[in-house]
């Protein structure tokens, strides 16, 4: 039997199109919500789909009075868009831009128009997370988790936390986890290629820091590890590829902490949104991701990373632990220690996992497909709506 859900997007358009085709093949019918991000996405073209550009093209150069009446604009269109469509169930991801209005005032009214609520947390507390919480903050999302029907985490030790911090019932949430981003394009682009695109030796070992930058991330800690390493004598490489995520101050602080230890020559820096048609030659010229998080429940660059078949080091924060295999998919190193960080990136280049990095990386794409893939995920979640809809709870 065919189901009809609203899936609102705006948040990680790689994860959301990896979840719409996950849907499509569980017979979901989807309208999805979004902007110009996934209009021209190939799958928005499936019969299965329904495309709503109601947030549409966003010019951040332009004066405060044009922002203000384009996001109103918006929030027009989506009540407008949720007061006619006959779609019984909608699927919440992000907040749009007013967080406290998202996730109280409009899911009031969705519930108000008779429509049952799906979240996906993908942080149980990011603003706590970012340090930018507030007691209006923590209100909005204790309301959110209360009011929604069903809520979506990527793991146990999300589900548990919720649980203890918000006192949501167990039976109201369902881990689902977190998928392949296969929605980055791939080609046959060897790792000797993708190297020789970015001016970087094929004997060199390089190492890979992947995404947004913020505090959160302890890129501080991977660089104080490098500069361990480099008074060994170590030469590595280290990649820093991804947009600074309105921290400049603390961007500064790494980069003069780069300058101060003489690394200068050691750091190669990306600092923008990368293109997807420059993630793969990241992704393949690395020897390794490393993810030195101070704290986080799950991040898209593991799998990301797991996508190529790129093995990581990772801090032992949130679910890290659980999906990363020691030695078959990579290590595993305390959080803010930058000696234990350096003594697992020594170990990980004296381990069998770099000596035979061409064949484990096809080891670690087949684990990651047969764990992680959208099928499975599509699946989980349709058995989610079908329950929501049915006033059942999932367990």
């Amino acid at each position: 039997m065919a189901i009809k859900i609203t899936l609102t997007t705006g948040g990680a358009p790689h994860y959301e199109l990896g979840l719409v085709s996950g849907l499509i093949g569980q017979h979901v019918h989807i309208e999805v919500i979004g902007g110009d991000e996934l209009a021209n996405a190939l799958i928005m073209r499936n019969p299965r789909v329904s495309f709503k550009n109601l947030h549409r093209k966003a010019d951040s150069a332009a004066p405060f009075w044009v922002k203000l009446v384009r996001v109103v604009a918006v929030y027009a269109r989506l009540a407008a868009y949720a007061a006619r469509t006959d779609s019984p169930l909608f699927h919440l991801q992000w907040p749009y831009k007013l967080v406290f209005l998202d996730r109280t005032v409009m899911n009031l009214y969705y519930k108000a128009l008779g429509k049952k609520l799906v979240f996906t947390a993908h942080n149980v507390d990011g603003d706590a997370r970012d340090g930018i919480s507030s007691p209006a903050k923590r209100f909005s999302l204790r309301f959110l988790y209360r009011i929604v029907d069903h809520i979506i985490v990527h793991t146990e030790r999300m589900k548990r936390e919720m649980i203890e911090r918000f006192g949501t019932p167990p039976e109201k949430i369902s881990v689902i986890p977190h998928g392949l981003m296969s929605a980055v394009p791939e080609t046959a682009l060897s790792p000797r290629e993708a190297r020789w695109q970015l001016g970087l030796d094929a004997t060199q070992r390089i190492l890979l820091f992947f995404g947004l930058i913020a505090p959160y991330k302890g890129l501080e800690t991977l660089v104080a590890a490098l500069d361990f390493l480099h008074q060994k004598g170590q030469k590595l490489t280290l990649i820093i590829a991804g947009r600074i995520k309105e921290c400049p101050d603390y961007w500064d602080q790494v980069r003069h902490l780069i300058e101060q230890s003489g690394l200068n020559g050691n750091v190669v820096t990306d600092l923008r949104h990368v293109p997807d048609e420059m993630v793969e030659v990241y992704l393949k010229a690395a020897d390794v991701m490393v993810l030195p998080y101070r704290g986080i429940f799950q991040s898209g660059a593991l799998f990301l990373a797991y996508r190529f078949g790129l093995p990581l080091i990772a801090t032992d924060v949130g679910s890290f632990r659980d999906d990363i295999i020691l030695g078959r998919t990579g290590f595993v190193c305390r959080p803010d220690d930058p000696e234990d960080m350096a003594k697992t990136i020594e170990t990980y280049f004296a381990s069998d996992l770099f000596a035979n990095l061409e064949e484990r990386r096809w080891e670690i794409r087949e684990y990651a497909q047969e764990r992680y893939s959208w099928e499975h995920i599509g699946g989980m979640t349709r058995r989610v709506y079908e329950r929501v809809l049915q006033n059942r709870r999932a367990p």
